[in-house]
């Protein structure tokens, strides 16, 4: 194991590269020498010079080919789709081999992924296929907020039928644990209801009574301090003044809208229960401003922090060198 910090570049056209070397300056000399920027030098260098900063980046990046590179900013393209795509399994190669000890990702576009035939949901879909795991649950974390999903990018009829028990025991018992394992003892957990009101027994529908109030009452028997089904329209604004350390959102607005209210630019985005560590900044390519080095890299030294305490953990415990 390593204690070195992988930065996934993301779109070559988008603001990645920008976030990624505005992030990499910020750092004192030794966390820059523990941190590896995956992905293409000239594109890099290109961003580096809009920004208007000097800095020699060929020690720190992993230097990925891309045909044409730099590719012009914020266009679609299936060439930065597909690119994006190889800093990501290179870094999941190097973290499942030890030579990084967590991975953080810029923003990708999903559309130009799939363009070169890369068809996955986002960044916990293709982890989840790259390492061969059978689940990765989507926790947003901020200093005041914490939620993980039961299901992300999926239909909001599709997520209602995802709500089973065992999906949902499961998510419980991932949170659980990711808190405990950065320094919670005994986490509180919320789960949310997936209808008005929790279903108000039976008026606005059965799924709180008989798939999500059955797996909290499993979470419970297991020693988890786990409370719910409880109303969504409360439940958020509880957690947020402290009554809770962590919720489970049903699905993708349900946790996503109240943590980009509260914490938009510092919100940082977490896959649980992967064989490997990846944090994440919570926002998209931002095709509109790349290259203007305008883009704010707070989200991404949000994200970096956060993948430090997690290597920090590893190495406390003797999992890493």
């Amino acid at each position: 194991m390593s204690s070195i910090i992988g930065i996934t570049m993301g779109d070559p056209c988008g603001v990645g590269p920008e976030i990624s070397v505005r992030a990499l300056l910020d750092m004192g000399a030794a966390e820059r020498d523990n941190t590896r920027i995956y992905g293409n030098l000239a594109t890099l260098e290109a961003a580096r010079d809009a920004l208007g900063l000097d800095l020699d980046l060929s020690r720190y990046v992993v230097d990925l080919p891309i045909e044409g590179a730099p590719l012009p900013w914020g266009q679609l393209s299936p060439v930065a789709g597909d690119a994006a795509f190889r800093f990501i399994e290179k870094a999941v190669r190097d973290a499942e081999a030890g030579a990084i000890g967590c991975i953080v990702t810029a923003p990708i576009n999903k559309e130009a992924l799939n363009l070169a035939g890369h068809h996955y949901d986002g960044h916990t879909g293709m982890l989840r296929s790259l390492t061969g795991s059978k689940a990765a649950y989507m926790l947003l974390a901020s200093e005041k907020l914490k939620v993980i999903h039961v299901s992300t990018h999926v239909s909001l009829k599709e997520a209602i039928q995802r709500a089973t028990t065992e999906r949902v025991l499961a998510t419980i018992r991932a949170g659980d644990a990711h808190l405990k394992r950065i320094g919670y003892a005994a986490p509180r957990i919320a789960v949310a209801g997936i209808n008005p009101h929790c279903g108000e027994n039976g008026l606005f529908g059965t799924e709180d009574d008989d798939q999500i109030a059955p797996a909290v009452a499993a979470a419970r028997a297991e020693g988890i301090d786990a409370q719910g089904p409880i109303s969504a329209d409360t439940v958020f604004h509880r957690a947020y003044t402290g009554a809770f350390d962590l919720i489970v959102a049903q699905y993708h607005d349900q946790g996503h809208i109240p943590i980009k209210l509260v914490a938009f630019d510092t919100a940082v985005n977490v896959s649980v229960d992967l064989p490997i560590d990846r944090t994440s900044v919570d926002h998209g390519t931002a095709f509109d401003i790349a290259g203007k080095g305008i883009a704010n890299h707070g989200n991404m030294l949000e994200a970096i922090a956060y993948a430090r305490k997690l290597v920090a953990g590893k190495v406390a415990k003797g999992e890493a060198a």
